[in-house]
């Protein structure tokens, strides 16, 4: 057998997108232009939710979740790698590597289960209207978001102790611009089976079931407004639950993409690349299309501009 020469190491390097000098100031620019649209942009969603009192309904408020969550998951990742390419210094500790996986598994599985509460909320709007109110109540809407909170955190507290246990080799280097969970377990000496099973159960469990449930609401929602009689009903409608399917598409979609890319392509730079498609570019449209989709949202804005 291969002897290897595992340590316990204090630190990783995140050799990010690219090694060349040359391209590091244009993504510098390009990741801190795009990190300061999804931050501005979702912060203007929050404030013109919160200072709109039409908008105090159960579809905001998980809207007004859904950016907050937007901010926080690429805050985990885009400010390091800025910070790296701006001091030339490639490295993070070992702790800051594991709380960044930490923290981007807890907002990526929260923007997965928010996804699915939303269209859940659309299919009771829409499907039970007279019903609406009593079904998604505050009290509802504010438990499942924090059921939601409390299964990532106990699905990322999992994840952390099995890393915990890992020993490394010499070979620090992670081919991505921030810490994600394969990518470090790649990099392990150590037999990596139980963290490998635990990521594709988590997947498969965290990720399959909300689409399930995503796919199942639209199935009922389409149903119901293709029954309609009115035109202009089938019409609003429609337009309600256009932002809700654009942003699952682009989601979903992405996440697709990455996923089979990965699978045909040996490069890990070629998956770190595609990684900022569902790290980076759905958080930073979400608000666009929200705003721009939503009469009622571009009513709130447009008050928030004028004051």
């Amino acid at each position: 057998m291969k002897s290897r020469n595992e340590t316990a190491i204090s630190e990783f390097l995140l050799l990010g997108l690219t090694e060349d000098p040359a391209q590091q100031s244009l993504i510098f620019s390009l990741f801190l232009s795009m990190y300061l649209v999804t931050v501005l942009g979702n912060l203007v969603i929050i404030l013109a939710i919160s200072s709109g009192i039409h908008l105090h309904t159960a579809m905001y408020f998980f809207l007004c979740c859904l950016s907050f969550n937007n901010i926080t998951y690429t805050t985990c990742t885009i400010p390091q790698m800025l910070v790296n390419i701006q001091t030339q210094d490639q490295t993070i500790t070992y702790t800051g590597c594991l709380t960044q996986v930490s923290f981007v598994i807890i907002f990526a599985f929260m923007e997965n289960f928010l996804l699915p509460i939303m269209a859940y909320d659309r299919y009771v709007a829409i499907c039970h209207p007279l019903w609406c109110r009593v079904i998604m109540n505050r009290h509802l809407c504010v438990l499942l978001v924090l059921l939601s909170l409390l299964i990532s955190v106990t699905d990322t507290l999992l994840h952390t102790l099995l890393l915990m246990q890992l020993s490394f080799c010499n070979d620090q280097g992670i081919h991505h611009f921030f810490c994600e969970l394969a990518h470090i377990i790649e990099l392990s000496c150590s037999d990596t089976l139980i963290d490998n099973l635990t990521v594709l159960v988590a997947v498969c469990v965290f990720a399959g079931v909300p689409f399930t449930g995503i796919s199942f609401s639209y199935i009922h929602i389409v149903s119901s407004v293709l029954r309609m009689p009115s035109s202009e009903g089938k019409h609003k409608a429609f337009s309600t639950c256009g932002s809700d399917l654009s942003v699952v598409s682009l989601f979903y979609g992405t996440a697709f993409v990455v996923y089979v890319s990965s699978a045909v392509s040996d490069s890990p730079r070629h998956s770190a690349v595609l990684a900022v498609m569902y790290a980076v570019v759905p958080q930073m449209l979400n608000p666009f299309i929200y705003s721009l989709r939503n009469r009622e949202m571009k009513e709130a804005l447009r008050k928030l501009w004028v004051g």
